[in-house]
Formats: C-alpha cells, structure tokens, sequence
C-alpha cells in the first residue's frame, strides 16, 4: 500500500504555495501520487500542471475532472499534454459531480450518468490511444452526421501508450462501472470496515471483463489530524464530514447521505442534512457523531494511524490518499511526518 496526498483546491492568497510544498515534502518522503480537486473554483489541469513543473518524481493526479466541464476530446487533449509535460506522471481521474454543479455551473443536464461516463471513456480512451475518432453514442457523437467536421486524430503522443484512469464513484452501479472501465477507483468516505462492500461492487465490474482486482489501484480520501486527544483530533473533519453529507445536494439526491446511510448511519445523515440544507452549519458540524469521523480518518498518534493503516490495507485499499487538516503548513508538513513512520511501522508499504 502506498500513501498519496490530497491538496483540493486553490481558494486564494498564497495557498498554491503552501501546497506546493507539502508537496514537495510528500515527494521527498516517497508518497506515491499528489491529487488536485476542481468544484466551481480553481481548476485542476492548471494546478497539476504548475505542481508537476516543480517536482520530478511524484505522479499528478485529478480528482476529478468533472466531465460536463470538459466535453472528451478536451479532456484527452489536457491528459496527453499533463503526461508529456510530467514525463508519464499524470493520473486522470473523472467524475460526473452532481446536479446542482453540472446543471447550474456547467449548463450540462444531469442525465444518464452511468452511460453518460461510460461513453466519455471509450472516446477519451480512443483519443489517447491515438486513433482517428469516430463514435457514435446517445451522449456523444463524434464527427457530427450534418456537417463539415471530419473525424481527427490526436497529435500530441503521451509518453505512456496508456494513460491510468480513475473514476470517482459513490453509489452501486457506479462503483461497478469504475471496476470496469477504469484502471482505478477514487473513494471518499471509507470506514475499513465498509470498504469490502464497495469493493464487491468494484469486482463484479472487474468480472464482467475477466479481470481481478490485481492491477486495480483502490484509493481511499483519508482526513489526517495527529494528536492526544481524539475529540479534539477529530473536531476539524466535522465541516468536511457535515458539507458532504449534508450539503453536496438536495434532499432528494445528495450521494455522499446516501452513502452514509448504507454505512449504518440513517438517522445522523438526516439529521445533518436537515440541519445544513437549513443553512445551521455549526449544528450539523457537531451533530456528526465521533465513530463516523473516526472511522474514515487516520487520527492520534502513530501507533494508532499504524493499526488503522493495516485495516486500510486488509479490507483491500492500495493508496491512502491523505487530507491534512491541520491549522497551519507547518504542522500539515509534520502530520506528513507520521503518517510515513505509522506506513513504516504498520509494515504494509507497498
């Protein structure tokens, strides 16, 4: 198993420099990947691509493209060009986001996600590969039947004949169309404990094209807060916690809820939807029980990040992505610190 490091967004300041160089300190302690995040804000490609020019051994990753943001040739233009300019360091994670920011930011109805995906793969896939594209698909179409455009090629190569892809899924069937047709999954929310469910999802995917979990690099989005006291360790996850189960949707479609839900906590995930779609954040913050925080973070001390990290890696994880929650750089760069010497300690690096 190996460790990577999530930097999210740029909100402004100087905080590109203060992702630069917790990745910089990631890289220097082996982690495997860094991963950049796009909402309604900074995007990723632009970040990636700065954060790639400044180191030389560490993959880049996204997490996510969304893919009503760009349309598939776009996206496969912006991959081969992030793996050229990172000597074969980009990784490409996509996902669909969710109505309120694909109908409301992008202009992108919210139809058909599965097949939606599915298509923007092939042809991303397609074009990466270097042929000449043609599809045709419900969602997608490619050249248009009633006009002058031709079906092109691609004419920057990647440096690797295979550019890695990952989805994002939370749900079921998404979780199944990531085994197979991506070459990784990006989870969010994992509890050890919950992580075999989602997994057979990932292999029944993974069976439908005669494959195993093998090669399949199984990323779980990991908060990172050290220190002796576990209440106060966890307390800063609760706005990330509360945002996601209680504000990323509606009422009637809010995946991450619903994830909670299956995961044992029905009446919590209700009660901190109600409290954050009423706009009583600090509420909904605190009503986030201490076991589900616990359960998706690595929190504490090094001993106790180690045995979470076993558990991690025994229920089936290959990268534990980490979210550092810590106040300033300073103490993000030292819980870094840790986590290496709890993967050390915990004896499952792979």
């Amino acid at each position: 198993m190996r460790l990577g490091l999530n930097i999210g967004f740029v909100f402004g300041g100087d905080d590109h420099l203060d992702h630069l160089r917790l990745v910089k300190e990631a890289e220097a302690l082996g982690f495997a990947v860094t991963w950049a995040a796009e909402a309604y804000g900074s995007d990723a490609a632009t970040l990636l691509s700065w954060i790639a020019a400044q180191t030389t051994t560490i993959d880049v990753g996204a997490a996510v493209f969304q893919i009503p943001a760009r349309t598939p040739a776009m996206t496969a233009m912006t991959a081969a060009t992030l793996d050229r300019l990172s000597n074969g360091r980009f990784r490409l994670g996509l996902g669909v986001s969710g109505p309120q920011v694909s109908e409301g930011w992008h202009g992108v109805r919210f139809s058909q996600p599965l097949l939606r995906t599915r298509e923007y793969v092939d042809i991303v896939n397609a074009a990466l590969r270097r042929e000449t594209v043609a599809y045709e698909g419900k969602h997608f179409t490619l050249p248009l039947p009633d006009g002058p455009g031709k079906a092109l090629k691609l004419t920057v190569r990647p440096i690797r004949d295979h550019v890695p892809v990952y989805l994002a899924a939370v749900g079921p069937k998404n979780l199944e169309l990531a085994g197979e047709i991506a070459d990784g999954w990006l989870g969010i929310l994992n509890d050890p404990a919950y992580l075999g469910e989602q997994l057979t999802h990932i292999k029944a995917g993974r069976q439908a094209r005669q494959l195993g979990l093998d090669d399949f690099d199984v990323v779980v989005t990991t908060p990172l807060m050290t220190g002796d006291d576990l209440q106060v360790a966890a307390d800063p996850v609760r706005g990330y916690a509360a945002l996601y189960i209680g504000g990323m949707g509606s009422r009637e479609k809010n995946f991450y809820n619903a994830l909670a839900i299956r995961m044992g906590y029905a009446e919590e995930a209700k009660q901190i939807q109600d409290l954050y779609l009423d706009k009583k954040h600090r509420e909904a913050m605190a009503a986030v029980p201490f076991g589900f925080l616990d359960s998706i973070s690595l929190l504490g001390s090094k001993e106790r990040m180690a045995e979470k990290l076993t558990a991690y890696a025994e229920a089936g994880a290959t990268t534990v992505a980490l979210t550092p929650f810590a106040s300033t750089v300073e103490q993000r760069i030292a819980d870094l610190h840790t986590a290496a010497e709890a993967l050390e300690l915990s004896g499952v690096a792979g």
